[in-house]
């Protein structure tokens, strides 16, 4: 027993991961105040001077500089800042405390289903307009409950699952820079007419660095009677989605809960053709309360097993 506390407390990680999920969760930073959103801001502004209307090549340059102008002094800063440090456990604690954004998911889930179960549809329009790039005062209850429940997948896999995926790997400083290069996606998304070709770059390096955690979680999400004699039908929504392995996370929940997923979408004055994912029931609050308990008892067993691969490898080193 001793020897396996030893080796419990032996780096302290896993004792950071979860005083940050702890954390997060008694202690949330309220969305507008947290600094992904003075983040965003930077960004917006950086935009604003390089983001011109000029040849294609020019703008795709354009947002690939300003990615990495972004993103890479950012990183040499934290990995500066690490050595200097009193506790490297404190420091990893407090980047991913910033990192994660457990309790406004959670609040974003229980806020729709409350409001979709009134059908307070200015109310729930208000609520995802903060959370989606696309233009939500026209949005149905049907497409409240359809952007709902991608939007809370979504957002738990990035915001959540990648996170501490990273953090598992690179630490406190991998976990922060996954999710500021998630935030920059966020706001320079492609799909949105004015940052074409300009997010492009950023794009492709979010698909990049959340595939593997993405894919993993989706197959987690994939066990259970309710969709094994439907793999061949995800396997082709998912792979006719944008990003496949987001397309494979909206396709397997859809199929399992018998959800409508996908289908067209607003953004600003242009409709986007998307793929229709899922089954054909219209989600309602009930069905959203559904997901979000599945997505717990998923999410518990993911960091049940995560801690696990990490107490076996901290172990051996």
């Amino acid at each position: 027993m001793n020897q396996f506390m030893e080796n419990f407390y032996a780096d302290g990680s896993l004792l950071v991961l979860w005083g940050a999920l702890i954390l997060n969760w008694l202690i949330p930073i309220p969305k507008q105040s947290h600094l992904m959103v003075l983040w965003q801001k930077f960004g917006l502004i950086l935009s604003d001077k390089v983001n011109k209307p000029d040849s294609y090549k020019q703008n795709l340059l354009s947002g690939t500089l300003a990615s990495l102008l972004m993103i890479v002094p950012a990183v040499i800063v934290l990995i500066a800042l690490s050595p200097l440090v009193w506790q490297s456990q404190l420091f990893d604690l407090a980047l991913l405390i910033l990192a994660l954004d457990l309790r406004n998911l959670r609040h974003l889930s229980s806020e729709l289903i409350e409001f979709l179960s009134k059908e307070d549809k200015a109310s729930a329009r208000t609520l995802l307009e903060g959370w989606l790039n696309r233009k939500t005062t026209t949005l149905s209850l049907v497409g409240i409950g359809k952007a709902g429940v991608e939007t809370v997948l979504t957002g738990t896999a990035r915001n959540l699952i990648c996170v501490v995926f990273w953090y598992g790997w690179l630490g406190g400083i991998g976990a922060l820079t996954f999710r500021i290069i998630s935030e920059l996606h966020h706001i320079w998304s492609p799909s949105r007419a004015e940052f074409h070709p300009f997010g492009l770059f950023t794009y492709k390096l979010l698909a990049l660095i959340e595939t593997i955690p993405v894919s993993l979680f989706a197959v987690l999400l994939f066990i259970g009677k309710d969709t094994m004699s439907h793999l061949r039908l995800i396997l082709q929504q998912a792979a006719s989605w944008t990003s496949p392995h987001i397309g494979a996370l909206l396709a397997i929940t859809g199929t399992k809960f018998n959800l409508s997923l996908g289908g067209p979408a607003l953004y600003e004055h242009r409709k986007s053709v998307r793929t229709k994912l899922g089954g054909r029931i219209a989600p309602s609050s009930y069905h959203l309360s559904l997901v979000q308990r599945y997505l717990t008892q998923r999410i518990l067993v993911w960091l049940v097993l995560q801690s696990i691969i990490m107490f076996v490898i901290h172990k051996g080193f």
